[in-house]
């Protein structure tokens, strides 16, 4: 497997037609080893995989016939992936009923991730597709017994520094639509949970430290009922907030703590 680290990311809510519009997703930039590549990935999943009834994974796609340098997609290319992801999944539909996991551009391919109950007859099913509506593209078409869901969980799904910086997005994003100056510093609050008291006063030394006001509460009826609210003025543009957010969840992490998230107060653009 590829090691990943964030190069670009971007808070997105998509509903394409080849994919449920009930469904959340995300789409981020990583490094891998021959260059950028762009994930699109199911997040509404995460709580339900592995899902047993859909123990294969189909990896099916083509390579671009217009991309960039860096092996992406071009702008003037993507209606017709659309509307290979679209035919993909409408022939997949008239056999079974496929969850659609995610998009992976790599390298000048797309490949579309799909969840099966069966495979029986799939193969020649998309090859008859691809051959049909799209005979100008080079295809592939890959199955595999994937049970515990390693090609979603330990691939297409967002590792830890990767989901912090979609968070921190989103919330910068609702900052920038209410009328914020990002480059004004303000009081930005954290919470953290952890399981026992002797696991939260073991954070306590570092936010002092890094010279946080620290608060104390209970919150009871949760897996992790020991709360801290950390307070600090800091710059929240994504850079700045980025690396605030990364340490601490890195550092409660060790301490089997959980980081949950800020929120700060909307300093307004005069």
């Amino acid at each position: 497997m590829v090691k990943r680290y964030v190069i670009l990311s971007l808070f997105v809510t998509l509903a394409l037609n080849a994919f449920s519009q009930d469904d959340v997703w995300n789409v981020y930039m990583a490094a891998y080893e021959k260059g950028p590549g762009s994930t699109l990935v199911n997040m509404t999943l995460k709580d339900a995989a592995p899902m047993l009834r859909l123990p294969y994974l189909l990896t099916t796609g083509v390579r671009l016939k217009n991309c960039s340098k860096e092996g992406l997609p071009v702008k003037e290319e993507f209606n017709t992936l659309y509307q290979i992801s679209d035919s993909v999944k409408a022939a997949l539909n008239t056999r079974l009923r496929p969850v659609a996991a995610g998009t992976f551009s790599y390298q000048c391919e797309r490949i579309d991730y799909y969840y099966l109950p069966d495979t029986t007859g799939i193969r020649k099913l998309l090859e008859i597709a691809y051959k049909k509506y799209f005979p100008a593209y080079q295809y592939s078409i890959n199955i595999q017994n994937d049970a515990e869901w390693k090609g979603y969980l330990g691939f297409l799904f967002p590792n830890e520094d990767i989901l912090d910086q979609l968070t921190n997005e989103k919330v910068i994003l609702d900052l920038t639509d209410a009328g914020d100056d990002l480059s004004k510093p303000r009081m930005v609050d954290h919470w953290l949970y952890f399981k026992t008291d002797a696991e939260r006063n073991s954070f306590i030394p570092y936010a002092v430290k890094e010279k946080f006001k620290v608060t104390k509460s209970f919150s009871p009826n949760t897996r992790l009922t020991y709360q801290l609210q950390l307070s600090r003025t800091d710059k929240v543009d994504l850079a700045s907030i980025s690396i605030i957010t990364s340490a601490l969840r890195k550092k409660a992490t060790e301490l089997h703590g959980q980081y949950d998230g800020w929120e700060t107060v909307v300093i307004k653009k005069k």
